[in-house]
């Protein structure tokens, strides 16, 4: 089984990343949001899930173990192959989709190629308690890190996208700080996203 692949990047196209380990050429299926993480030329690691079928064996490639979690979740949807669960999380990355899906927004998840309402539904509704959507509403009195008191639901579902994303708590809080009260959950984690990035 391959773990990960780490080596130079040799070959970039839209929806395929070739990596050179050792004169070895793996072709990795990507998602634009892998892609555009990854540069011609310089080292790369790719975090694998291999699929394999009667006719083929292929690699699909993640630049982060979030993104290849959100995609082993998506194809454990009945109806969802490995080309939807690309396009969704091509359209938006990790964080987008985590958030689609406890926010119920069939809106971000149908913006994917390939994509219909009721597949969106479906994502949703058997995704949800998985990636920890479904009982948000039972902890919106438990304490959250920097949760402004006039959005406490949004801070909390904020807050739990984060953590599903790999944060901890403290990292999560000093992120939120200066964060707008009345923010949406949306923006409240890009907001946090961005911090994160800039530091």
């Amino acid at each position: 089984m391959l773990y990960y692949v780490s080596g130079t990047v040799a070959i970039l196209e839209p929806g395929l990343a070739v990596i050179d380990c050792g004169g070895v050429g793996y072709g990795c299926h990507v998602t634009a949001y892998t892609a555009g993480q990854l540069k011609l030329n310089q080292t790369a690691r790719l975090y694998i899930t291999e699929s394999i079928r009667e006719d083929a064996f292929d690699l699909y490639g993640f630049i982060s173990r979030e993104e290849q979690r959100c995609y082993e979740l998506l194809t454990s949807v009945n109806g969802v192959g490995p080309k939807a669960a690309m396009a969704i999380l091509s359209a938006g990355g990790p964080q987008n989709f985590t958030l689609a899906v406890m926010t119920g927004d069939e809106k971000m998840l149908t913006a994917a190629q390939g994509v219909g309402k009721k597949i969106a539904q479906r994502i949703i509704l058997e995704l949800k308690d998985k990636i920890g959507g479904g009982s948000m509403e039972l902890d919106f009195s438990g304490p959250t890190p920097a949760a402004p008191t006039q959005n406490g639901s949004a801070a909390a579902l904020a807050n739990a996208a984060l953590q599903e994303l790999g944060y901890s708590p403290a990292e999560i809080s000093a992120a939120l700080k200066g964060v707008d009260p009345n923010a949406s959950t949306e923006e409240m984690v890009r907001y946090a996203l961005r911090a994160m990035v800039m530091k």
